[in-house]
């Protein structure tokens, strides 16, 4: 029995968003391969974390009986969100890319679990700890597209999550998918219904691959 820290990050709901569509994908395979586990879900739009305060930050590098009383409390969320991410097996991630980058809500939980001396530095708390992130973009920003260097998704959090966290990272890339809503990009929507089929099938595999794995 594993457990699974799933957390979203898309303002829309459901089928609406694609990397919901393709989380849920995951999670559904993840379930029914260790129907015994445990899964922990953040839903970063519709419940946000604060965004960081001065008090929480400096409560981190500050001894628990130095603390004021509004360090205390501020901190004490930031625990809680930490110690999601460290009694986690794996971690599943909706990053969809909003203005060339990952939603604000996702950038503060970042924010709040990176603590220099526990989740990160030179013995990262979770370090190992695989980590799946559904990658969603309206275009294609693959290299060679004209648009490869505006993308600050999936660079962002290869510094963060791996190069920081030491988290095991993987990404799952649907795009194009604003190609059926906007008339411009109509002759890309087959491209896109590929993307899409192809996320799906790799989310499927990626989380019966990695809960027997786990269960091992």
């Amino acid at each position: 029995m594993a457990t699974l820290l799933h957390i979203d990050s898309s303002v829309f709901p459901g089928e609406a968003s694609s990397s919901r569509s393709v989380t849920n994908a995951f999670r559904k395979a993840w379930e029914e391969q260790d129907p015994e586990g445990t899964v922990i879900y953040r839903d970063l739009a519709a419940d946000p974390v604060p965004h960081i305060t001065a008090a929480a930050w400096s409560a981190g590098y500050a001894a628990p009986a130095q603390r004021t009383p509004e360090q205390s409390a501020a901190f004490a969320g930031r625990v809680k969100l930490i110690e999601e991410l460290e009694q986690a097996d794996a971690v599943l991630i909706g990053a969809p890319m909003y203005n060339f980058s990952i939603p604000s809500t996702l950038k503060t939980w970042l924010d709040s679990v990176l603590l220099l001396g526990r989740t990160a530095g030179e013995a990262p708390s979770a370090q190992g700890t695989p980590v799946i992130v559904v990658a969603s973009r309206g275009g294609s920003y693959a290299p060679g597209t004209p648009r490869e260097g505006y993308d600050f998704v999936q660079n962002y959090l290869q510094a963060v999550l791996e190069g920081t966290l030491g988290l095991d990272l993987e990404f799952i890339v649907p795009e194009l998918t604003m190609a059926p809503r906007n008339p411009a990009m109509a002759e890309l929507i087959p491209l896109y219904e590929a993307s899409r089929e192809r996320a799906f099938e790799e989310a499927t595999t990626k989380a019966k691959e990695l809960a027997e794995r786990l269960a091992a």
